[in-house]
């Protein structure tokens, strides 16, 4: 049951599922196949996301209950959509003991709770360690509850009495509840990376599977869709929970937020139909990049940072640093498998730092373990013989070393590189992407094409996406910073003075957030200040979330301010943004067109439907104002509107083509690279799907420059009709003259031929 195209929606309290119902004949008049669900499991309440379930047996009632639930799947039946639901297998949110049945139980009952098979706890040290006090601990006991100002822990049976001190009354209890900055090195369950109140599940344990996925296998029988699985590497055993949710899902379209690195593959012995897209976006993004300025902006970045530093410099450095600071308490779990054996906590943390994917999937991808094993002994000879011992064990795939090192892995690549390197090495913003890679200045357009023959080879049904909710710059932004690519002398002399006009004692960070300011203009003043500060706190280089320096930071928003309060640095961010705004709508229409028309399914994340100027999240989880897009879309008609700063032609653009993709799914089926003859043939990026043609400019500011298309020209070899203008095109087409209206056109086969 694969979907024509998905549209994913923001689930939460300001947002539930009967507002969801309600959009219905929107995305059907927007020509969506699927919609598609974050997280409605019960989750700690006020979550806007819901990767926090608290309770695996019902629907979120803040979100709506199971009964706007039922009235979404109905609405969504009744016009022919498809629901998919993100599920959350990995972990279940804990920050307040009390919303979660499970682990209250555990957290009253210990190893005798019928939920203690339910968590990755190590029994062996005693009890559960709660990193959650301050430096004022006041325990107080009431209503046969320990508490801790707002939080509330049970009691286990008989160990307390009327009247008895507090603290007594604690020492009797399966936890521990110790100072907060505690948790990193003395936390005794798996975590989901370094959140505390987010506590792993053994879903690899069958029981524990079937208690979990209870609700999920009553969807599957109800028949919704299709299934996303979030974080697929955190869990012991992918392989083999992916096995049992097929299992229950024989007939969904399944797809895994997997991040796969440049040249990684997706384990062929996965039941799944592809990842959730973190690979597509790196290839759009990518063929709107001027490769060929990479030096020059390579050589700017140089001399205004002062950074001569790789890339790989500072992911390794970001990776010593969350191992070192973030997962010890996980490093020192898998250490004392291997008592030993010694320095073997040394040795594994090194190892976790040096692998260049996520993880291994033993048995699978022991080349990229052998490669981490020898990377490792390398950095640290001194701990080469170490290594050599360890090795046989990290390679057994039944070894609980082994599967450790594999979930220890991918949280050390997350933090330590998305969450941290990608805030630092600040050459070009636009690359610093979840899934993407920023050594890769631009793809080549016939690496381009190759790519997606690929993708049709060996995932044809694997999702496609230019935004998600954990993107770091919303698809505009980086359609935008692309511009960049093709001027970066203007981009360094805006660079420069706006390192120079303000005082942030981090190069690299100035150099970063310059680049944010262009990318997303003069936003508004408080969204760039909040986005400034989670983006210092995450490259913790100069302030960190747990160590803020007032100092530091005040730098950092003195520079934001200056950006648009002082007259000189004011006019030269307006004018770079006047030369970007063209060339960027041109980028961000054609990468949209590229992405919801290449092989897989396209996603369309919420609101992106129009321009999106969003950040990391939260940013990118604001309210989306549909009745806008509704009206909008209603306004239409049949002529193609201009583009302006409404973003009407990005609206029509994805509506034509995801009615294309809905309606004509045989036009969709095939890759044929479509190439332009003429000076100008690198600037047009053209496939062919089986009937569906599809045609973007790339590079615009390169192409005027050069005098525009010129004498270029494109064979159509049968007669088509462009469904964004109605335009008939058949035989040697000028280029000039298919793309007079839009820098895009999607043709499809002329039934008035």
């Amino acid at each position: 049951m694969i979907p024509a195209s998905t549209y994913r929606l923001q689930v939460n309290r300001s947002f539930t599922l009967d507002d969801a119902a309600r959009l219905i004949d929107y995305l059907s008049e927007l020509g969506v196949g699927a919609v598609y669900l974050s997280p409605i499991l019960q989750s700690t309440i006020g979550s806007d996301h819901g990767y926090d379930t608290t309770d695996v047996t019902r629907v979120d009632q803040d979100r709506g209950g199971p009964e706007a639930l039922e009235r979404l799947l109905t609405s969504a039946r009744s016009a022919g959509l498809g629901v998919i639901i993100d599920i959350v297998p990995n972990h279940l949110g804990i920050e307040h003991p009390i919303e979660n049945p499970a682990w209250w139980d555990v957290l009253r009952l210990g190893p005798k709770s019928p939920y203690a098979s339910w968590f990755d706890i190590d029994w062996s040290r005693g009890r559960i360690i709660v990193p959650i006090l301050g430096d004022d601990a006041q325990l107080t006991v009431a209503d046969g509850e320990l508490r801790y100002f707002e939080h509330r822990f049970p009691l286990a049976p008989g160990s307390w009495s009327e009247g008895e001190d507090a603290e007594a009354v604690h020492d009797r209890q399966h936890y521990q509840l110790v100072h907060y900055s505690s948790g990193n090195t003395e936390i005794n369950y798996r975590r989901f990376f370094a959140i505390t109140t987010l506590a792993g599940v053994r879903v690899e344990d069958a029981e524990v599977f079937s208690a979990t996925h209870a609700l999920v296998k009553d969807w599957c029988a109800a028949g919704i869709a299709g299934l996303r699985i979030d974080h697929p590497d955190g869990l012991r055993d992918p392989l083999g929970y992916l096995h049992r949710l097929r299992s229950l899902a024989s007939e969904q379209w399944i797809t895994v937020e997997k991040i796969l690195e440049a040249g990684e593959e997706l384990p062929k012995t996965w039941p799944v139909a592809g990842t959730t897209g973190y690979d597509a976006m790196r290839e759009v993004n990518g063929v709107f990049i001027d490769h060929d300025h990479e030096p020059e902006f390579t050589a700017h970045y140089q001399r205004l940072t002062g950074d001569q530093g790789a890339i790989s410099d500072h992911i390794e450095a970001g990776k010593r640093l969350v191992v070192n600071t973030l997962l010890p308490a996980e490093v020192r779990r898998m250490a004392a498998l291997t008592r030993d054996i010694p320095n073997a906590g040394q040795a594994l943390a090194e190892v976790a730092i040096a692998f260049e994917v996520y993880r291994s999937y033993l048995p699978e991808g022991v080349a990229d373990l052998d490669h981490a094993l020898a990377t490792a002994a390398q950095r640290r000879p001194e701990l080469a013989d170490t290594i050599d011992q360890l090795s046989p064990r990290l390679h057994d795939h039944g070894d609980d070393l082994a599967l450790r090192m594999q979930q220890l892995s991918s949280a050390a690549m997350a933090k330590g590189v998305e969450d941290t390197a990608y805030y630092r090495y600040s050459r070009f913003i636009a690359l610093n992407e979840v899934g993407g890679n920023p050594d890769q200045f631009g793809i080549p357009l016939q690496d381009f094409h190759s790519l997606q023959v690929a993708r049709l080879n060996h995932q044809p049904a694997s999702m496609t996406g230019l935004s998600t909710h954990d993107t770091k710059r919303g698809e505009d932004v980086r359609a935008r910073l692309a511009v960049l690519s093709e001027i970066p002398q203007a981009w360094a002399g805006f660079a420069e003075l706006f390192l120079s006009r303000t005082t942030i004692p981090n190069r690299l960070f100035g150099y970063f957030l310059a680049q944010t300011l262009v990318g997303t203009g003069p936003i508004e003043r408080a969204r760039m200040h909040a986005y400034a500060e989670k983006a210092m706190r995450e490259a913790s280089d100069g302030t960190t979330w747990t160590a803020p320096d007032p100092s530091y930071e005040a730098a950092v928003h003195q520079a934001v301010d200056s950006a648009y309060d002082d007259p000189q640095l004011r006019h030269a961010w307006d004018q770079l943004d006047a030369k970007i705004t063209g060339p960027g709508w041109s980028n961000s229409l054609g990468q949209k067109l590229v992405q919801l028309t290449m092989p897989g399914v396209p996603d369309v994340y919420q609101g992106t439907e129009l321009w999106d100027d969003s950040l990391v999240d939260p940013d990118n989880r604001r309210p989306v104002d549909f009745e806008q897009r509704m009206r909008l879309l209603e306004s239409l008609g049949d002529a193609p509107p201009g583009i302006d700063e409404t973003g009407a032609a990005k609206l029509w653009i994805t509506r034509q083509a995801l009615r294309l993709r809905r309606n004509q799914p045989s036009s969709f089926t095939g890759y044929d690279a479509l190439e332009a003859s003429g000076p100008a043939h690198d600037h047009l990026i053209g496939f062919d799907r089986g009937g569906a043609l599809t045609f973007a400019t790339r590079l615009p500011i390169g192409l005027s420059a050069a005098g525009g298309w010129r004498q270029s020209t494109v064979e159509i070899s049968a007669p088509h009709i462009d469904v964004l203008t109605g335009q008939r095109w058949s035989g040697t087409v000028a280029v000039e003259d298919l793309l007079a209206l839009y820098p895009v056109a999607l043709l499809a086969a002329d039934d008035h031929k």
